[in-house]
């Protein structure tokens, strides 16, 4: 991505190596968790998504534009990865979260290890999934996707890879090893990639408590039409038996914003229905709504509460789920009524394989 907010000129913040027949790029922002800037790793992170602190001070001193301007090149950027005609290999050992899981998920391989951290954390902020998460978390098994989109529930690499999110998992001891036989092929072949992949592979172990293993307790749930019945839903089988999970996950849901809830759950709906520009397309104008302000505040009071004042205390607007009613809904999905302002217009692709163009 191009640099828009200067830093010094030696803060490489995306390191680029070319090694044998790979070119390895590293997210260099190992103090922020390598959150997704402009100027865009090592650390404990592969990605901790976008950089909100950052979008919402552009916001603040200047104009919700320039926080458009940024989603405009990432929502490309996950366009591209998804059509691109070279397999990528993502090295998922850390946390994933947000635009981190747009930076890989989209990409031919995943490879998760046993540090791996998913997550689409974004109901707590006052946002919603965005990054193409639409069709991504809509083409997961049954109504797993709006879960994770709706609860922001954490993954570890053993799930990610049952659930599809990650395409492999290798133990972290190996990946130095499988960098090494993947710069040495000399290949584009994703038969032949995988393969080499494989050969570093296990089959992890999923811890017992695992979500996945409720998943029919989450499709009886989470296929519900609105939120409101979501919620009921999950109150009936607490009722039934008692279980820590269905009480954690009314826990979040309550927790969250309402209009962002709303918001996610529809925005994932439309998405299975919809190819990945469709989604991204549909993405960016909620995300122009949400920051531009003037239809909910709940990003900023998110912003407040979690990542500034950390009060982890948010006095969401409208605040309660019967308050968000379906009309203001549609206003997110609608385009802007705001001089210049455009529908995202992503770059045409040719001559790709039949896996992108299945995407489309």
């Amino acid at each position: 991505m191009d640099a828009l907010n200067s830093t010094k000129p030696d803060d490489h913040q995306i390191l680029v190596e070319e090694k044998l027949s790979a070119r390895i790029l590293t997210l260099n922002r190992p103090k922020q968790l390598n959150a997704l800037l402009f100027q865009m790793g090592k650390g404990r992170a592969f990605c901790a998504g976008g950089d909100v602190a950052a979008t919402i001070r552009d916001i603040n001193e200047g104009t919700w534009r320039l926080g458009a301007k940024f989603y405009w090149k990432q929502f490309t950027l996950n366009y591209t990865l998804a059509t691109y005609r070279k397999p990528q290999v993502s090295i998922l050992n850390g946390i994933v979260m947000g635009g981190g899981a747009g930076a890989s998920i989209h990409g031919r391989f995943r490879v998760a290890t046993e540090n791996s951290v998913f997550a689409m954390p974004e109901t707590a902020l006052g946002l919603f999934p965005d990054v193409g998460a639409s069709y991504f978390l809509s083409r997961l098994p049954g109504f797993f996707g709006e879960y994770l989109g709706l609860t922001g529930t954490r993954l570890d690499g053993a799930e990610m890879l049952v659930c599809g999110l990650a395409t492999h998992f290798v133990p972290s001891e190996r990946l130095s090893l499988l960098e090494e036989a993947l710069c040495k092929l000399d290949s584009s072949d994703p038969t032949i990639i995988s393969a080499v992949i494989n050969e570093y592979s296990k089959q992890p172990y999923m811890k017992e408590k695992s979500a996945y293993h409720r998943l029919n307790v989450i499709d009886r749930c989470f296929s519900r039409r609105t939120v409101e019945e979501i919620i009921s839903a999950l109150e009936r089988e607490a009722l039934n038996k008692k279980d820590d999970w269905i009480s954690k996950t009314i826990q979040s849901l309550k927790r969250a914003s309402p209009t962002s809830l709303k918001i996610s759950l529809r925005s994932i709906r439309q998405g299975r229905l919809q190819g990945v520009g469709q989604c991204l397309v549909r993405e960016y104008r909620i995300a122009c709504h949400v920051m531009q302000g003037k239809l909910s505040r709940d990003l900023f009071e998110g912003f407040r509460a979690i990542l500034l004042d950390k009060d982890k205390n948010p006095k969401w607007e409208p605040s309660k789920l019967e308050l968000v009613s379906d009309d203001m809904v549609d206003s997110y999905f609608s385009m802007m009524d705001d001089e210049g302002w455009e529908d995202l217009k992503l770059p045409a692709r040719f001559n790709l394989p039949a896996y992108a163009i299945a995407k489309l």
